[in-house]
Formats: C-alpha cells, sequence, structure tokens
C-alpha cells in the first residue's frame, strides 16, 4: 500500500480546522475534492477516520491513532523536500556591514569557488541569532557577545584594524598614524550605534580603556551629513576606513597604532545546517585567518579568549 502524501496533508487539514469546508479554503480545493481525498485515504488504509457531526468533524479511535503517524510523515517529507531546496538555491551569508573584512572574506570565497552566494546584512546578535537557527541564511559574521545560542558554533575569521577619521582642520589631519594614547580625552562622533548592539559595546570597552569619549547622539542622515561634520570640526574624530566614505575628499584616514584597535569578527553557523557550500565557506575562513601579534593589537578583554594571538 503506497499513502497519498497529498491525501494525508488534506487529513490533517480537516482535523486542524475542523470542517470540511474550512480546510477546503485553506488548501484552495473544493469541499467535494477534499471529500474525496479522505475517502480515497480511509480506502487505502481500510478504516474510517473522520466521522462527520452539525458541529464539524471529529477524529474516529483509529483516526486518532493515525494522527500523530500523519504528522510525523508530512513532517519528513517536508523536511526532505526542504533539504533539496536548500541544496540547490545561493549560500546565504549574512555580513552585518557593506562596507568591512568580512565582505572581503566572502568575495574572495567566490573568487576561489565560484559558490553562488547571496550577501545579507542584518542588525546585529538579535536577529542574526534567530536567523541561523531558522535557517533564514546560512552562515554570519558579528562579533560574539555573550553565550552563542544551542546549535550555533562560531571560529575566528579576522582582526580588521579600525583607522580614526578627521577633518583637515583636525591637528591630526597631517599624520599617517596615531599612537592610541594620543587620541586620549578626544571624542569619537558615532551616530547610530544602538545602545545594545555589539559594536556599540565594543567601543565601550575602547572608550573604558583608554579615555576616548564615545558620542552617540544625533540620528543619522546619511553619509553625507556625518561627513560634513566631521570635516567641520577641528576636534571631532570618528572611528572608521575612507572605504565607508569613498569619493568625499574633506576627511582624512589615520591609522591608529600602539596598540591598533582591531574588530574581532567570527563566522558563525549553525550545526544542523546541511547547505553544500557551508563546509567550503568554513575552511576557506579557517585557512585565510591569521592571529596578531599580542602585543600590538587590542580587543575587549571578553574577545581576546576567543582569538588566541602570537606571542
Amino acid at each position: 500500500m503506497e499513502l497519498d502524501l497529498g491525501a494525508v496533508r488534506t487529513f490533517i487539514a480537516v482535523v486542524d480546522d475542523g470542517h470540511f469546508t474550512d480546510a477546503a479554503d485553506r488548501l484552495g480545493m473544493t469541499q467535494q475534492a477534499v471529500s474525496k481525498r479522505i475517502a480515497r485515504l480511509e480506502s487505502d488504509l481500510g478504516a474510517p477516520l473522520l466521522s462527520r457531526s452539525r458541529a464539524g468533524v471529529r477524529l474516529t479511535e483509529d483516526g486518532a491513532a493515525f494522527l500523530p503517524h500523519a504528522r510525523a510523515l508530512i513532517s519528513l517529507a517536508d523536511q526532505a523536500a526542504g533539504m533539496l531546496r536548500v541544496r540547490r538555491r545561493p549560500l546565504r551569508v549574512d555580513v552585518l556591514a557593506r562596507v568591512a573584512a568580512p565582505v572581503d572574506i566572502v568575495r574572495d570565497f567566490y573568487e576561489a569557488t565560484e559558490a553562488d552566494v547571496d550577501i545579507v546584512v542584518s542588525r546585529g546578535s538579535l536577529s542574526r541569532a534567530t536567523a541561523l537557527a531558522d535557517g533564514s541564511v546560512d552562515a554570519a559574521f558579528g562579533r560574539v557577545t555573550g553565550k552563542l545560542r544551542p546549535g550555533i558554533e562560531r571560529i575566528p575569521a579576522s582582526l580588521e584594524p579600525i583607522p580614526i577619521l578627521v577633518g583637515r582642520k583636525h591637528r591630526l589631519a597631517r599624520r599617517k598614524r596615531v599612537p592610541m594614547a594620543e587620541l586620549s580625552g578626544l571624542t569619537a562622533w558615532m551616530p547610530g550605534n544602538a545602545r545594545d548592539s555589539e559594536w556599540a559595546e565594543f567601543y565601550r570597552f575602547l572608550s573604558d580603556d583608554f579615555g576616548v569619549a564615545i558620542d552617540t547622539s544625533g540620528p543619522v542622515f546619511g553619509r553625507e551629513h556625518m561627513v560634513e561634520r566631521i570635516a567641520a570640526s577641528p576636534d571631532l574624530i570618528m572611528f572608521g576606513s575612507q572605504a565607508q566614505f569613498s569619493g568625499r575628499p574633506h576627511v582624512v584616514e589615520v591609522a591608529v597604532t600602539d596598540p591598533t584597535p582591531v574588530y574581532p569578527w567570527s563566522l558563525m553557523w549553525h550545526a544542523m545546517n546541511r547547505h553544500p557550500s557551508l563546509s567550503r565557506l568554513i575552511g576557506h575562513v579557517r585557512a585565510q585567518y591569521r592571529p596578531g601579534d599580542q602585543g600590538g593589537l587590542w580587543l575587549p578583554a571578553p574577545d581576546r579568549p576567543l582569538f588566541p594571538q602570537e606571542t
């Protein structure tokens, strides 16, 4: 005997909706077609599954016994179909930001493997964890804060140096590099740093360690507005790279040294994800990651155990 999965799915819909008419509407079928499917399923099983009444339908004893197996059967069929869909679609990778180290990593991966990739930009750790768990994305880059959710795995991906941007009127504008100690007492304007975001926490640690004030005030009116304010100020700095403001000649990028602040990027994925390109991305990230010099780099204390550095 071979069961018709369409008939089994219809049986579940009738049970859940309680009426043939409601199930028919949800399935986009006629009531007569629903009745025929149920009758065929009962014939194949050799037992009545449902009984009708004015109040709707109710399960027979055989129907109640069959229902959990029916749900398991449909769940397994959906999982099998979903697995094949996942294997055929592009690898979805959350890079968190359009101009940052993860984009370069994914581009290198694409050029080395020609794997089909979709780039996603999320809003941070909360949406990323949910997306990894439900399969909306296959892999994600970000800074790990706190304990990872069950099933989520990670590896170190990159320690991205963070320079500063200043206007041409700033006293540091003619410098190629500046020691971190010289930034003490200055104010870094960082609008848009959400209070509980992983990057806002990063800069709170930096502020505590080096005495750089972080000003997150003001809405973000676009990059032109940000450039205009930094360019016009003889005092403000901004942590970021010139690449984020390409084509804007009014701001200057200055490297920070002794130590160089680095953003600790991890690659994360869910252990149950079976996309065929995921393991290749993980291998690529492992191969290209290089630990930094312990004495020359700075990252927040909670991140250091996750990024073993050279001594």
